[in-house]
Parts: C-alpha cells; structure tokens; sequence
C-alpha cells in the first residue's frame, strides 16, 4: 500500500524587507521603496511591488533600479530588524509544526501532515498560519500547498502578493504542463536555452522526450528533469539544517588588482572568524576544516578556490594567512581586476570526526580549479 501523500507548504514574506520598511514609516506607504545602499557597487536588496511595476527586482543594480525608477525611496537595509521579524513569523510556524525549513528569512517549506494545530486539512492551517502573520506582524504572506516541495514553491508564487494556491495531488500533472520549462528549480537561463533547441519549452514536452535521452546529454540532472515533469519529489522537509559554512564578503568601491586585495580578505576573515566563534559557541564540537575565498571580477565572473589543512585553522591570524595564500591558486592574469572579496569556514565536522584529524586534500589545487563555479562551495552566506 503505498504512503499516503506529505502536505507541504511553502510560504514566501511578501517583498518582506520593503514591507517591513512600509509597516514601520507609515510614510512610505504606497511608494515604491527599494531597499539598498545607494552607490555604484550596490544591489538592490528587496523592492517594493510599487517599484516592481517599473521593472526594479531584487538582486539588480541600484544605479539601473534608479534609472528605472527615478522617484523610488532608497532605504538602507536593516537586518537586524529584518532577522527579528523572522524569528516571530518562525515561532506562528512552529505553533502547526514542528516540521519547519527555512530556506531564508522569508520563505519556508512547513510539513503539516500530521498539524499541531488540529486543523481538518492542510490548506485550512495555510489560511490559519496566513491570518496570524497578518494580525501579528501586519505583514501579509503568499502560501503554496502541495505534496511535495518543489510544486508547492511554485504554487506559492501564483497568486502572489497575499494569496493562497492550493495543487492537489491528482492536480499535479496538470498544474504543471503548460508552465516553461524554466519553471522547474535547477533550469536556469543557459539551461532552458539547451532544452529550447531540442524542442523542450514546457514541462509537457519534458515527459514524451526519451528519459534516456535526457541522462545522454545532461547526466543524471536530465532524469532529475524528467521526474520533476511529473511532480516527482521526495525530498523531506529538514527542521534543522547544520551550519555548512560561515562566511563574510565585500564589493569594493572600486575594482582591484590581485595583489591589492590582502588588506580587505583580511578584513572579511575577520567578520568571518566572529561568525565562527559564534558558531562554535552553540556547538564547541562542530569544527571547520576548510578555508574558502570566493572572488568576483570586474567582469562579473565568480570563482572559489578552497583549501583543507592538516589540522583546521585554530586563530584568526591563521586562518586569514591561509585565505590570503589561496591568491596564489587563483590562476587569472596579473591584469584582471576584482570588484568583490569573500572568506569562508567550510567542511563543518565533530571533534571526534576522523576528518577533523586527517587531511583530506593536499596543498595543490584540484584539477579543473581554475574554473571552479560558486556552487563547488555549498552554503555561501553573510556571517
């Protein structure tokens, strides 16, 4: 007999940092808001929906955000607000289930199969959880239920801002037909133009393709492709994910050569090492293994290089020597110049790991390192 189906939902803060912005001036009501730094080097953080209208999406620019929209309001990006504000919508979350997978500080995946909350279904906790986070924040909040996590994020953005969008599971197969194959999570740009030259434009055209077919040219991701067609996804919600890396990085104000870049990597290892100490606080056990510098060039090309010591790095002044040597296997020409900077502990593992104690790769840099992509290093964040 086989199991019967998970209720996942996914909720997603509506544009949340410039909400919280808008709830807390009542002056910036209405106005379209974009919270960045101002300056050539920034990028917008969040945008308001007012300011979405012309076109301003997080991650762009601030001088393109500008140029699209003359009258925005700038606000600088309050963090610490922001991260308190997310703890009080965790804590409504955890009021339903116990079952709680932040992907960040607004969204979440929710497994409410079994609901603390002992409500009949899981749309009706969705709407619960939705009324709460509105008379508890007065923010509003956009959910997606399905019976897995992938249809349920996508559900999630349909009838945003402040809706509610419900697959079931004899649903499924048909939500998702007609929608692009860039839909599906892991398609991005490049990819979806590979698709779009084998005639695979909608999820519908990914399921009468050959899945062998698929695995031939794209590996075990064109299988992973062929699933998601059909709503396949079995991934559990995971409550509590362990800390895979503490990081710090920077944009310069203006591009540097390699060789410049010494005092601000020792500057990032020091906000990364506070974040460390930090983390080693909650857990003395967990212990980092291996330093990572992640570089982004002037012409916007990111690139990590990464190493693990015989013993992990036991100080500041050591770790940073050691993000400073990883310059060295950079391998670019002397000329190019940099506009961002980052340092990180990676490779977490207990004390009594044998990898804590062992070194796992020696001092020269792997094959293909030259061109090693951000993904190579899971969990790049802010420390």
């Amino acid at each position: 007999m086989a199991p019967a189906p998970r209720k996942i939902i996914h909720v997603d803060m509506d544009a949340f940092y410039a909400s919280v912005e808008q709830r807390d001036d009542p002056a910036l009501r209405g106005r379209p808001v974009v919270v960045a730094w101002r300056g050539n080097r920034s990028v917008v953080c969040a945008a308001s929906y007012e300011a979405r209208r012309f076109g301003v999406r997080s991650a762009m620019p601030a001088v393109r955000a500008e140029r699209l929209c003359p009258h925005a309001v700038f606000v600088p990006p309050d963090f610490t607000r922001y991260k308190a504000v997310s703890r009080q919508v965790r804590g409504i979350f955890e009021r339903y289930t116990a079952l709680v997978e932040p992907l960040s500080l607004d969204e979440a995946y929710l497994d409410v199969t079994a609901n603390a909350g002992g409500l009949p279904s899981a749309t009706a906790t969705a709407q619960a959880i939705r009324a709460a986070i509105r008379e508890e924040t007065a923010l509003t909040a956009s959910a997606g239920v399905a019976p897995n996590k992938f249809v349920a994020k996508i559900a999630s953005d349909f009838r945003k801002p402040d809706g509610l969008f419900v697959v079931k599971p004899a649903q499924v197969e048909d939500f998702l037909a007609p929608l692009p194959v860039g839909r599906l999570p892991g398609v991005g740009a490049v990819m979806e133009r590979r698709l779009a030259e084998l005639g695979l434009q909608v999820v519908a055209d990914l399921r009468t393709f050959p899945v062998d077919a698929l695995e031939q040219r794209f590996g075990r991701w064109g299988r992973r492709l062929h699933e998601l067609a059909f709503g396949i996804d079995e991934r559990a919600v995971v409550a509590e994910r362990p800390t895979l890396q503490v990081s710090a990085e920077d944009t310069f104000e203006r591009d540097l050569l390699l060789a410049e870049l010494e005092p601000h990597i020792r500057r990032m290892a020091e906000k990364a090492w506070s974040g460390y100490e930090r983390e080693r606080a909650r857990d003395p056990d967990r212990i980092a293994r291996t330093v990572v510098l992640k570089l982004k060039t002037a012409d916007f090309r990111i690139l990590t290089r990464s190493r693990t010591p015989p013993r992990p790095p036991a100080s500041l002044a050591e770790f940073a020597d050691l993000a400073c040597g990883l310059r060295e296997r950079v391998g670019l020409p002397t000329r190019t110049r940099y506009r961002l900077a980052g340092v990180g502990l990676a490779g977490f593992a207990g004390r009594d790991d044998p990898r804590t104690q062992a070194r796992l790769f020696d001092d020269a840099p792997p094959a293909g390192d030259a061109a090693r992509p951000l993904a190579a290093i899971e969990g790049w964040q802010r420390a």
